[in-house]
């Protein structure tokens, strides 16, 4: 409900939290809109790097969704409505936005500029349109005219999975079934911190943080390569890959890379899918050399997460924040159908069952996983797991899914033959579970703490938390290594 201001709670909460800024950040936020002065040249004049200013913004950004959190409004979807509510209508009415501040047809990034109070303060890392994490769009985009777009086509008819239910599609997934080409890497749990522009390894045995280093701004996820040679960090804002060997655990170079959110395999490994959230693409690369092949735009906001068919013809992909799912023919790189969740819900994590048959979609929005048939592409059904529901994992006998409850600090386990949770563990003193996998035995499902910079070490035999470790800021998309798999489909370690 409205306050006396005319304002929704979470705009409210928003509007304090810029009034109680401190003075470093609220005088960058100032030189941001009133100069429109870029980091480099903010640091410059306030004697810090631009790494330093950009971990700020992002710092301020984190506390108001802990704010937001807290009061059950949400976390950045809420906060993408309250700038925009905040910054529409201003405290003396409409507001015009400069007009170097307003968004082109053909900008790839934007900038939101928030009016809280007497001041005047903008937020220049978050998207106008997902309230996902962002920044001034840089030099390395220009890449995106590197070939022509495909426009996204809608088509009645799908090319229908083969049939699976007789087999296991995670039969090569068992517990100590490794590979030969990672057999003998050094066993590691890789932790991107996005706040923190770093990666923290941790030793599996000791549960302790064993090296440590910096990566490109605002890494994701950690993704292994579909030939398991390579572990991917994806750089998001700073629009490049870095590229760590799991023989020696070492990072390499960056590769250039636009928007690189998530980062997947095509089955046949010869296209790595980046997905280039804040393009709105999915953009098919050399699986090597990360060179564009050809870009897929999709006609939905906040593109992150998916898995793939039986058969390896069709992918499915959520939109977190238009509440749909897209369906991508990877043979011919299109999009193929757009599906309807419900108003309100943001898809997260997807995850195909053993049998083939159904996909498993975490709703962070609506506290539970969506059944989706993989034939049809249609709701089958919904099973409540808890809130803030994000992340999906497989265990290694494939007959349970574990669902992190990001909102509430919990895991769900659910059973695929019976199609119900049979279990849920709550985590001491709760927590932000979030992304990770299973160790290569099955006995330890790791997960980030996204909100609390701490890695969980979970038993699964009974959920009991082996160890919480410190990590650093906004831990996301960890990677255990090695995995049991023939190949890598991306993420943090979906494998065939």
């Amino acid at each position: 409900m409205p306050d006396q201001n005319g304002r929704s709670p979470q705009a409210q909460i928003v509007v304090d939290a810029i009034e109680r800024l401190p003075p470093t950040e609220h005088a960058l936020l100032q030189l941001s809109v009133r100069h429109r002065m870029d980091d480099a040249e903010i640091g410059a004049l306030v004697g810090l790097d631009e790494a330093e200013v950009h971990r700020l913004r992002l710092g301020v950004l984190e506390g108001m969704t802990s704010e937001l959190a807290d009061a059950g409004l949400g976390r950045w979807g809420a906060l993408g409505a309250a700038l925009n509510e905040i910054g529409a209508q201003g405290p003396d009415g409409p507001v015009e936005l400069p007009q170097a501040a307003r968004p082109e047809r053909r900008r790839t990034r934007l900038r939101v500029f928030a009016f809280g109070g007497a001041a005047l303060v903008a937020i220049a890392v978050i998207a106008v349109s997902t309230g996902r994490l962002s920044h001034d769009s840089p030099r390395g985009l220009s890449e995106a005219s590197e070939r022509p777009v495909a426009a996204p086509r809608e088509f009645r008819r799908l090319p229908r999975p083969a049939r699976s239910s007789s087999r296991n599609i995670y039969a090569a997934t068992g517990a100590g079934m490794l590979s030969p080409v990672v057999k003998h890497d050094p066993p590691l749990v890789y932790v991107p911190n996005s706040r923190s522009n770093s990666v923290d390894v941790i030793d599996p045995h000791s549960y302790r943080v064993v090296a440590h280093f910096n990566t490109g701004l605002v890494p994701q996820h950690v993704t292994p390569s579909w030939d398991l040679r390579t572990l991917w960090v994806d750089n998001d804002a700073g629009n490049s890959l870095t590229p760590i060997d799991p023989h020696t655990g070492r990072p390499g170079r960056p590769v250039p890379v636009a928007d690189p959110y998530n980062l997947y395999f095509t089955p046949n490994g010869k296209y790595a899918i980046v997905v280039a959230e804040q393009l709105q693409r999915l953009d098919f690369r050399d699986a090597h050399s990360m060179k564009l092949h050809r870009s897929v735009r999709v006609p939905c906001l906040g593109v992150d997460h998916m898995d793939f068919t039986a058969d390896g013809r069709l992918l499915l992909a959520s939109c977190e924040f238009a509440g749909k799912m897209i369906v991508v023919d990877v043979k011919r790189e299109r999009l193929v159908r757009t599906i309807d969740i419900q108003p309100g819900s943001m898809p997260q994590d997807v995850k195909l069952s053993p049998d083939g048959r159904t996909f498993y979609v975490a709703d962070m929005a609506t506290g539970g996983v969506w059944l989706i048939g993989a034939g049809g592409f249609r709701l089958k059904g919904f099973l409540p797991t808890g809130r803030g529901a994000h992340g999906l994992y497989a265990s290694r006998d494939a007959r349970r899914l574990y669902v992190s409850n990001r909102g509430e600090g919990s895991i769900s386990v659910v059973s695929f033959r019976k199609r119900r949770v049979v279990a849920k563990w709550v985590l001491p003193g709760g927590g932000s579970p979030d992304m990770g996998g299973v160790s290569n035995d099955g006995k330890v499902l790791w997960l980030t703490g996204r909100y609390d910079a701490v890695v969980y070490a979970i038993r699964t035999k009974d959920g009991h938390l082996i160890k919480k470790i410190p990590v650093g800021q906004g831990p996301h998309g960890l990677c255990v290594w090695p995995q049991p798999g023939r190949y890598s489909l991306g993420h943090t370690g979906v494998f065939r």
